[in-house]
């Protein structure tokens, strides 16, 4: 499995309602598990240790593989993605006081900046190459992002 869908299935999970998934498919095994803190809750932690994984249930996480992936693959060419050019951090407005570059709904256009991205102390503006309405923001605010990670998703037929 490639790193690009281990990062998709990560944020699949974490903008999920979904605790915890444990997949295997050969010789790879994931284990996640979304982290949601309740006030006064006692938390202990446990290590994931992979576990081996029941031929019943494994079909299930199969189905739920294949289903998310083509759900992606789906998406992959109805939206344009706007990437990150670097490694940095993503901020998404120009001060922590201000209001955002873009905001969902707003209809992108070739050279509108979308956000900053700070790399070794440079803030470097990031501008849009394609057009489209923004319909989704992929990281949040004053986040690591890595090169070529998607940021923002545009519906092209806006």
């Amino acid at each position: 499995m490639d790193l690009k869908k281990i990062k998709s299935l990560i944020q699949f999970i974490s903008d999920s309602n979904i605790d915890e998934i444990k997949i295997k498919m050969g010789n790879t095994e994931i284990y996640m598990k979304n982290r949601t803190f309740i006030k006064n809750e006692k938390r202990s932690w446990n290590p994931p240790y992979p576990t081996q994984i029941s031929s019943s249930s494994s079909s299930s996480i199969s189905d739920f593989y294949d289903k998310f992936y083509k759900t992606e693959e789906k998406n992959k060419n109805k939206y344009l993605t706007i990437k990150s050019p670097m490694i940095g951090t993503f901020y998404r407005k120009p001060h922590p006081d201000q209001e955002p570059f873009v905001k969902i709904g707003d209809k992108i256009k070739i050279g509108t900046k979308v956000c900053v991205i700070e790399a070794m102390k440079l803030f470097n503006d990031i501008e849009s190459e394609v057009e489209g309405k923004l319909i989704k923001v992929l990281v949040e605010d004053a986040s690591p992002v890595d090169y070529d990670q998607p940021l923002f998703l545009l519906d092209p037929n806006y």
